[in-house]
Order: C-alpha cells, then structure tokens, then sequence
C-alpha cells in the first residue's frame, strides 16, 4: 500500500530521477559496460560465444533468473534476430522471451527479452519489469492516461503503445526511451518496493 501520494508525471519529475540515477555509480557502470558489451564488442546473435556471454552478463547484472543462460543463448542463436533488430520490429521481444527448456517445459522470459533487443537498441525497445508495471497501473488508475488491461502490459507491441501514450499525455516527448526507462524504473522501486 502506498502511504505517500506519488507526484504527477513531469519533466520537472523525469529531470530529477535521471539527476539521481547519474549518482547511482553501480547501475551507471553497470549501463556502460552493457552498451559496449551489446553495441561495440557483440552487436551481432549468430556466434554462440557472443549470445551467451550477453546472455549471462544480463543475467548477473538485471537478476532475470535465467538458470540455464546457455538453453537462452541456443534458443536466441535459432532466431536468428540480428534482422528483426536491424528493422526495429517489436515482435521479436515475444519471440525472444518464449524459451523451450529441457523436459519441454515453455518458460516465458518476457523481461529478460525487452533488456536483451533494449541493450542492442535503447531507443527503440523500452524496458518491461515489474517496477515499470506497477507505475503504468498506477497511473491509469489515478489520470486514466490511457484504457488497457493489465494483461496488455505482457505484450511487447502493445506495452511500447502504453508507453507512448504515456509519453504522450504527460508531455515527456522530448525524453528518450532510455531516459522513460531509467524515471519508471526508479519511482516504481520507491514506491513499489519488493517485499522479501
């Protein structure tokens, strides 16, 4: 339960949460080493090598809970998904996230898949967590920013079309996908914290 009020979406809010992730020192080293990691060092998925290294480092880093990072680097490898990336489709988020695990059991990995296209593309596939969620319910609830269902959220193509009308309604615009990110992220682990 939320004690205190949550302040309305702003560019004044969006400004101060992206102030205070530049002092969180390990999530910015955190951020750099994934960027050249995924952009400079790996920016392709056809060698397994490169897939599973990517796969484990946000493994460790994010705490996706992938316990078999070398079924997820196979299955990436088998999409084949440098394509799909290169013309921005959403569409291999869900293709990504959908992982076929020994014994046959389906795993859906839907998280892990927005972080893995996020970290090739930050400006073209937001961040889906459960912090994220939690603030998007929130906010339809109390502005009614947009009409979905929180099924919705689960589906990437549609969670990027909540995300831009939140973007939309709130008059964040000139903020990147990157910066939206980092904002949701934060207020949802303030406000919504994890109860262990």
């Amino acid at each position: 339960m939320i004690t205190k009020i949550i302040s309305t979406p702003s560019p004044a809010q969006v400004n101060k949460y992206i102030k205070k992730w530049k002092r969180l020192d390990n999530y910015v080293l955190q951020e750099s080493s994934l960027r050249k990691l995924f952009i400079k060092t790996y920016p392709q998925n056809a060698d397994i090598d490169d897939i599973l290294i990517k796969v484990c480092s946000l493994n460790d880093f994010y705490s996706t809970n992938i316990y078999s990072p070398v079924t997820v680097a196979r299955h990436i490898q088998r999409l084949k998904i440098d394509e799909s990336l290169s013309r921005n489709d959403l569409v291999v988020v869900d293709k990504i996230s959908k992982v076929k695990m020994r014994g046959g059991r389906h795993i859906n990995f839907y998280s892990f898949a927005s972080k893995y296209c996020s970290h090739h593309k930050p400006e073209v596939y937001p961040i889906y967590d459960s912090y994220v969620e939690k603030v998007l319910i929130h906010f339809r609830k109390t502005d009614k920013f947009y009409n979905f269902r929180n099924t919705d959220l689960k589906k990437y193509s549609k969670f990027n079309e909540i995300l831009s009308a939140f973007r939309d309604f709130y008059g964040l615009d000139s903020y990147t996908i990157k910066d939206i990110d980092k904002y949701l992220w934060q207020l949802g682990k303030e406000y919504f914290p994890r109860k262990y």
